[in-house]
C-alpha cells in the first residue's frame, strides 16, 4: 500500500472515529485511536512519537471511562434502582434501532420505567430518569472534547 493510501486511511479512521463519539453503534475514540496510531506509524514515529502516543492514549482511555461513569455517577445521585440502571441499558440498546432520537431519549426513558416498576413512585422514577439522561450527556459531552483532544495532540505532533 502506498503511503498515500494509508494516509488516507488514517484521515478515515479518524473522521469516522469522531462521529463515532456522538453515535453509540461505533466505538469512536478507538477508532481516532487507530487512526492516530497509524498515523504514527507511516511516519515511523519521528514526528508522532511515544510521548504523543502515550498522552493520546490516555485521553482515550479517559474518555471510555467517563462514557460508562458517567450516566452511573447521574442515576446514582439521583438514587436509581438496580432496575433503573438495568432499564437505562436496555433503552440505550433500543435507542440503537430508533436513530439519534432514541439513543439521546431511550435511556432517559428507560431508567425512568425501571425506576418506577421499582418504587411505583413517579416522580421518582422522572427525577432518576432526567438524572441519568444528563450523566449520559455529560458523558457524551466529556467524549467529544477528549476525542477532539486527541486529533489535536496528533496534529501538534505532526506539525511541531
Amino acid at each position: 500500500m502506498t503511503a498515500s493510501l494509508l494516509w488516507l486511511l488514517s484521515v478515515a479512521l479518524i473522521v469516522v472515529g469522531l462521529l463515532g463519539t456522538v453515535l453509540p453503534a461505533l466505538p469512536g475514540t478507538a477508532l481516532v485511536l487507530a487512526g492516530i496510531v497509524l498515523g504514527a506509524w507511516i511516519d515511523d514515529f519521528t514526528r508522532v512519537g511515544v510521548f504523543s502516543l502515550a498522552l493520546v492514549t490516555l485521553l482515550a482511555v479517559l474518555a471510555w471511562v467517563l462514557d460508562y461513569v458517567a450516566a452511573l455517577l447521574g442515576a446514582r445521585r439521583a438514587g436509581a434502582s438496580r432496575q433503573a440502571l438495568i432499564g437505562a441499558a436496555v433503552g440505550t440498546v433500543a435507542g440503537l434501532l430508533m436513530g439519534l432520537v432514541g439513543v439521546l431519549f431511550m435511556p432517559l426513558v428507560g431508567a425512568a420505567v425501571g425506576e418506577y416498576l421499582a418504587h411505583r413512585d413517579e416522580q421518582r422514577a422522572v427525577r432518576v430518569g432526567v438524572a441519568t439522561w444528563l450523566g449520559l450527556l455529560a458523558g457524551l459531552l466529556a467524549k467529544v472534547v477528549l476525542a477532539f483532544s486527541m486529533v489535536g495532540v496528533f496534529v501538534v505532533a505532526l506539525l511541531v
